[in-house]
């Protein structure tokens, strides 16, 4: 219907282009939508508020020439204006009930399109570097780069989704080192540990895994490891007035980089045992973790595996003239390109930077012939949108094809108080123990119940109650209740068969049946909106809708949903019942929360 009304104004407007009402070249940027007020009709168009300025009269005076020239559509039963120039549509009756017969022929399937059937998108999300176990911050990412990936999915576009494992930089040689410290340690060496390095006991369970495997095959002198590294960070006692820690002397980066420079010299080769075991232990327990929590990847993408790339992408930019070099290091022009200074992409000790990698990353994706790239990023990464940006346009490449999305942090919240998240020795608050306390259903719909970019205050003790206020029981408890009602029938007498109820829709008369309806033929439309605004909390948002007016109906005063006095009308009332209950399961499912059939 959405779709007729469309052109039934889009040939008004032609009309009104050929009496140059309207200009020629005039482009139609106006909304068709649900209307919130059933008063107001099913559907209203703002386009003559839209189109008033250039036609150069109010939008009332403009909106009567549209209607004059509006052909008749099929199923509308009037047109009229409102307000300050919108033109409401109303359905005839019976129209309002082919929802119904939509629903019940397409299932699992309603609301699902192929209006981006040409798209082809990579979804890159979460991607933490492998060094410790996901945490509540990661979560959030997962569960909102998965659903993005489902909403795009659901209409009609073609996902990958990728996790981009950050299994060559620095920090891994930090995990690397700190595990061939714990391994010393383990061996019975005594040392220092380095406040820079990792803290987790997760890091001695490595190490004892190397020495079950290998026993004390890679210890080296702990004086050999420590030779003329700079001193550790020393800090006062007290913090200042601030707050922070005052630094007396020593420096903790340079501290750990000279261990890890000694550690890789004094075992050549064997440095890759410690290497690999700890990218191999943290990087298993985070695809066991995002599995457990329904996020999967069809690619696990190595920056290791970039090497090549990375001579190639920096090649391109080289004779595009976009590099140049300046005492020892080679510089990207990112500034011809809006970016607020120049990046170093190579390093003269002839290393290359983590931008050159995120460089040639982005050059693979770009050579996979994807027309979209979406990268979900933490909310600190906002400096480097610019950057990459620059990169792709430098390439050669369209950087609109790009789109970054922020995720902001999370605070959790208990009785009222903020919870500590994160330990002296830095271990935040892991993703495996919030499922654990609030289950994976309460986890996912609230770490998406927000836009990305704003901060999230997970209430703990809303996520586990069963009432009302938390939402995801609300509407999980619509959908298992019509199951409840259905299981009952039989006992008053009434037989349930959708062909045989759906010729007594006609009984359903009241304002809230009504709104029902319109809120289920509502349901295409927002899935639409929602991946194309990059939003599932807007598929969260309607599904409280849907459920609070199936709980409000359920509970209305003279309303009964199993009456041997009038079987007609409890088999119409069913029958929209098992549509609610199908468009509750069809969302919670793009959300990647369960629909449990009792509760």
């Amino acid at each position: 219907m959405n779709t007729a009304i469309q052109n039934a104004l889009a040939q008004a407007v032609a009309a009104l282009q050929s009496e140059n009402i309207l200009p020629q070249d005039w482009q139609n940027s106006s909304v068709l939508t649900r209307t919130k007020d059933r008063s107001h009709g099913d559907f209203a168009s703002n386009i003559a508020m839209v189109a008033s300025k250039v036609a150069g009269m109010k939008p009332r005076d403009l909106a009567e020439k549209i209607l004059a020239n509006l052909p008749t559509v099929a199923d509308i039963s009037k047109a009229e204006i409102a307000g300050p120039g919108f033109i409401n549509f109303f359905l005839n009756a019976d129209q309002r009930f082919v929802v119904l017969d939509t629903i019940a022929t397409q299932k699992d399937q309603y609301g699902r399109s192929q209006v981006n059937q040409a798209e082809k998108i990579q979804v890159e999300f979460v991607s933490a570097n492998p060094t410790s176990s996901l945490h509540v911050g990661h979560g959030r990412g997962a569960a909102y780069g998965m659903t993005v990936a489902n909403l795009l999915e659901a209409t009609g576009a073609t996902v990958d989704r990728e996790y981009y494992v950050n299994d060559a930089g620095r920090q891994m040689d930090i995990l690397a080192t700190s595990t061939y410290l714990r391994y010393l340690e383990l061996c019975g060496q005594t040392l220092v540990f380095p406040k820079n390095a990792y803290q987790g006991d997760y890091v001695k369970d490595i190490a004892q895994s190397i020495i079950d495997a290998d026993q004390d095959k890679y210890v080296r002198t702990v004086a050999d490891v420590y030779a003329e590294v700079p001193e550790d960070v020393q800090y006062a006692e007290e913090l200042n007035a601030e707050g922070n820690k005052v630094v007396l002397s020593g420096d903790k980066e340079k501290h750990i980089d000279g261990l890890i420079a000694n550690s890789q010299k004094l075992l050549g080769a064997d440095y890759a045992v410690f290497h690999q075991a700890a990218l191999k232990a943290i990087l298993d327990d985070i695809q066991d973790d995002l599995a457990d929590f329904g996020v999967t990847f069809a690619k696990w993408f190595s920056e290791a595996s970039l090497i090549e790339k990375i001579d190639e992408a920096l090649a391109v930019l080289d004779q595009r003239g976009f590099l140049y070099e300046k005492e020892g290091n080679i510089w990207f022009k990112s500034t011809e390109f809006g970016d607020e200074k120049d990046r170093v992409v190579k390093r003269r000790n002839g290393q290359t930077t983590y931008f050159a990698s995120d460089i040639a990353y982005h050059l693979d994706k770009l050579q996979r012939g994807y027309t979209h790239i979406v990268d979900i990023w933490g909310s600190d990464h906002h400096g480097y949108i610019a950057r990459v940006k620059a990169a792709i346009d430098a390439l050669g490449y369209d950087s609109s094809k790009l789109t970054v999305l922020l995720v902001q942090f999370v605070s959790l919240w208990r009785g009222g108080e903020m919870v500590q998240m994160s330990s002296r020795s830095g271990q935040f608050v892991t993703l495996r123990e919030l499922r654990q306390e609030v289950g994976n259903d309460a986890a996912r719909f609230y770490y998406v119940m927000r836009k990305s970019e704003q901060h999230i205050d997970f209430d703990l003790d809303l996520a586990v109650s069963q009432s009302k206020d938390n939402a995801v029981y609300y509407i999980q408890y619509a959908h298992a209740r019509v199951n409840s009602i259905l299981s009952k029938a039989p006992e008053k007498n009434i037989s349930f068969d959708q062909a045989t109820a759906r010729e007594h829709c006609e009984l359903l008369t009241l304002p809230i049946e009504e709104e029902i309806l319109a809120k289920l033929a509502a349901y295409p439309e927002i899935v639409i909106r929602a991946a194309n605004a990059y939003e599932p909390h807007q598929i969260g948002n309607y599904l409280k809708d849907l459920a609070a007016l199936f709980h409000g109906w359920y509970a209305q005063d003279g309303v009964k949903f199993l009456d041997e006095s009038n079987i007609e009308l409890s088999q119409a009332r069913l029958l929209l019942s098992v549509n609610v209950q199908q468009v509750l399961r069809n969302g919670l499912t793009v959300l990647g929360v369960r629909a449990p059939e009792a509760m």
